[in-house]
């Protein structure tokens, strides 16, 4: 069937979200609520893992302000294993919409990563409920400008879907996305790539899927015709199933979940350090291998959700929104690739658990203890200038202190009055080490400081208790006393 003109003006249109993993997908969800429209969306979302992550990061006010109803399709993948639970849906919103229970503007299916499009936007044409209500507007599809080519050229098996070029095959509209990760070039070449596949589809460059809702919905780009000669068999219900490239796996891991369902993840706030510490490991070791990972998590001594996204090498994290009263703080996390294995994943984040064994083993590898004399480094104007200190205490936190952060130590600086300390997060020969022989007042110029950067080096280099060597986490030491304790100190020392 193909619409004339003025013929489906009444339908609801629908738009099928889709692009390989890590491409954006979500990102651009998240705009489209969040925008300034005042339409009434529905939204599908569907994921690869069987552990739900989209929902938690689709913004909360967008779900409520644009009166969104939201579904979790589950385990599957929409374009085969869980189709029927989508046109379940339909159905459901059809009938609302009949009974004049419920008025919507527009529609978004948004896809997994690893879903053909083509058999989710036939649901649209060869089910009779759902054709009665819905046209389908556009497939939309986003691509990563950084990694596309990696997945064009894989070489899949016979008979298996190269998921990444049946997205863009299928496309009525592309948005290439990511483009401040390549240079212009690459993307004069990306681009005459992606017309040698699709060669009708418009081409939209963005960054950070910044896009107008206009480019996305209600754009009338899909056309039955032009399917059908690309693709014959596009309306027969019977058509061989698409067939996935079975090396691809996904892993969950999910606190919340029963304990019979948890497979060993145990329960516990993480460790923000051994976090950090765990996921660029990941990155950098199996990047290649690992198209996505993602995950809303715990942290210990954080209000705040912490959520992290990988595309490959490409790792982005943040603490969120806090943790709602009525919320279960529980962290969840799917990895998407190939050569998974879920045993050695699990004992590598149950190894990232805030407990006090996991404590005691940091405190362990600390160089110091308390009351160590010792001299710090980035505490007066000069950067380079050592000050001497004495460490008070070992894995010291305090609530002024940045969400989930946890100092190797407290100190005591011999150029402040007592009471009024400074907290360490690295244990790092750059940052801190033991005391030298200082100048008057327990400081060491800078020009001195100069003469001893080899050695420092030399001993950074030879030393493996950096716990914290995190560049993120490797911030200058920072004065933590309380304004009353200060004040005293300073009327102790008579200055008014």
């Amino acid at each position: 069937m193909a619409y004339e003109a003025g013929e489906a003006d009444h339908l609801i249109p629908a738009t099928i979200l889709t692009g390989f993993l890590g491409s954006g997908k979500t990102t651009l969800l998240n705009r489209i609520l969040t925008a300034t429209h005042g339409k009434k969306i529905a939204i599908v979302e569907n994921e690869f893992g069987d552990v739900p992550i989209d929902d938690a990061l689709i913004k909360k006010d967008s779900k409520h302000a644009m009166d969104t109803e939201i579904i979790e399709v589950l385990n599957g993948c929409v374009c085969c294993a869980v189709r029927a639970d989508l046109i379940a849906f339909l159905e459901k919103l059809a009938h609302k919409i009949e009974r004049g229970e419920l008025a919507l503007d527009a529609i978004v299916i948004e896809t997994t990563g690893m879903a053909d499009p083509s058999p989710v936007a036939q649901t649209f044409l060869v089910e009779e409920t759902v054709r009665d209500f819905f046209r389908l507007d556009g497939i939309v599809t986003l691509v990563d400008a950084k990694h596309v080519e990696q997945h064009l050229d894989e070489v899949k098996p016979a008979g298996v879907v190269n998921e990444a070029a049946a997205k863009v095959g299928f496309a009525d509209r592309l948005l290439l996305n990511k483009i401040d990760l390549v240079t212009e070039s690459d993307l004069d070449r990306i681009e005459a790539r992606l017309r040698a596949v699709n060669a009708h589809a418009p081409i939209l460059r963005c960054s950070q899927s910044q896009v107008s809702v206009d480019n996305v919905l209600n754009i009338h780009g899909f056309d039955l015709e032009r399917t059908l000669t690309t693709l014959p068999e596009f309306l027969d219900r019977n058509a061989a199933r698409t067939k996935h490239d079975a090396a691809v796996t996904s892993v969950s891991l999910n606190q919340g979940a029963a304990r019979h369902l948890r497979k060993g993840v145990q329960q516990g706030a993480l460790d923000l350090a051994l976090v950090k510490q765990w996921l660029n490991q990941l990155v950098t070791t199996r990047g290649a291998d690992i198209f996505r990972m993602k995950g809303v998590l715990s942290i210990a001594h954080a209000e705040e959700r912490y959520v992290y996204h990988a595309v490959h090498e490409i790792f982005t994290d943040s603490f969120d929104e806090p943790w709602a009263a009525d919320e279960p703080r529980m962290s969840k996390l799917v990895f998407i690739g190939k050569g998974l294995d879920a045993k050695e994943l699990t004992a590598a984040f149950n190894r990232c658990l805030a407990t006090q064994e996991s404590y005691a083993r940091k405190a362990a590898a600390l160089r110091f203890v308390a009351g160590d004399s010792v001299e710090i480094k980035g505490v007066v104007d000069d950067p380079n200038t050592w000050v001497g200190a004495t460490v008070v205490s070992q894995l010291y936190r305090d609530e002024e202190m940045p969400p989930g952060v946890l100092a190797s130590y407290e100190i005591q600086l011999d150029i402040d009055p007592p009471g009024w300390t400074t907290y360490c997060v690295p244990d790092h020969d750059r940052i801190i080490r033991r005391r030298l022989s200082l100048g008057s007042g327990g400081v060491q110029p800078a020009a001195g400081a100069a003469n001893t950067s080899a050695a420092a080096s030399s001993s950074a280099a030879a030393s493996s208790n950096a716990v914290y060597d995190d560049p993120e986490l490797a911030e200058p030491p920072r004065q933590v006393q309380k304004l009353d304790e200060k004040i005293a100190a300073i009327h102790q020392l008579g200055v008014d």
